[in-house]
């Protein structure tokens, strides 16, 4: 039977963004369900029928070892077959800011497509270049990546709150292979869209001023800001000054985002 763009949002310890992501998902017109983990962990069948799993952010497991460390090595060795066959079936993975930490772990972004072996990592997201946990909004703008829902070249504003939201690489040939494959799905601007030059564009210091990724095949993407913080207009810290200058916005910019994900859901059996 099939279902209407069906979403999980996972949860576990420490997740506290997944209020905000069903509330996304719902106005975007995804049914949604909210799991626990180990509910997915003890019965993978869950996947079937599902067009979307969206790890959100928060603190799992309090980040005691590191940022996402636990919860992306139980997907890593809990479910990477399953999401490595969901993901080549059409189904697609977002993580959001915590969520992001733990797909880098699970090493789902480095995966070759039709293959369930998981590759030794080669990227990261560690400690912001300030050493301290950043809280501001930031601009993203969309690059022509492999996940051909982002719109690339549009630039929006969104809220950060991380501590470990660097990303780095092993090296430059990593990242060579990342921009060839088009696996590079965000970047942090100027809000003019221009490239990021320093600490108040690109807060943690990012390599290349990356703020999201995606996998070979487009299906699978993370992010450190939070577009599930900018619904409605009034999120946004200067909202009333906007309206005072003729700008009216009938939703936040992060609404957006997830309209163009949920349009672009297959909707799967």
């Amino acid at each position: 039977m099939a279902h209407a763009k069906r979403s999980l949002v996972l949860r576990t310890a420490g997740i506290n963004c997944d209020a905000e992501t069903v509330r996304a998902l719902e106005r975007a017109g995804s049914q949604v369900e909210l799991v626990h983990l180990h509910a997915l962990l003890e019965a993978p069948a869950l996947l079937e029928g599902a067009s979307l799993v969206v790890i959100p952010g928060g603190f799992s497991y309090g980040d005691d070892v590191s940022s996402g460390r636990i919860f992306g090595l139980e997907l890593r060795h809990g479910l990477s077959s399953e999401l490595a066959r969901f993901v080549d079936g059409g189904g697609r993975v977002l993580g959001v800011c915590n969520g992001f930490q733990v797909l880098v772990e699970s090493g789902l972004f480095e995966r070759e497509p039709g293959s369930t072996t998981i590759p030794p990592r080669a990227i990261a997201l560690t400690n912001n270049i300030s050493a301290r946990f950043e809280c501001r909004w930031v601009h993203l703008k969309g690059e022509r990546c492999a996940a051909d829902w982002i719109e690339a070249g549009a630039v929006f504003p969104v809220p950060m709150a991380h501590g470990e939201g660097r990303f780095v690489t092993l090296d430059e040939a990593t990242l060579a292979r990342l921009e060839a494959h088009g696996q590079v799905a965000l970047r942090y601007v100027k809000a003019d869209g221009s490239p990021a030059t320093g600490a108040e564009d690109n807060p943690n210091g990012s390599t290349a001023a990356i703020a999201g990724l995606c996998d070979r095949t487009g299906r699978v993407l993370g992010l450190m800001p939070h577009p599930e913080r900018n619904l409605d207009p009034w999120n946004h810290p200067e909202w009333t000054r906007l309206r005072a200058h003729g700008i009216e916005r009938k939703q936040g910019e992060g609404q957006g985002f997830w309209d163009r994900l949920v349009a672009s859901l297959p909707v799967l059996v």
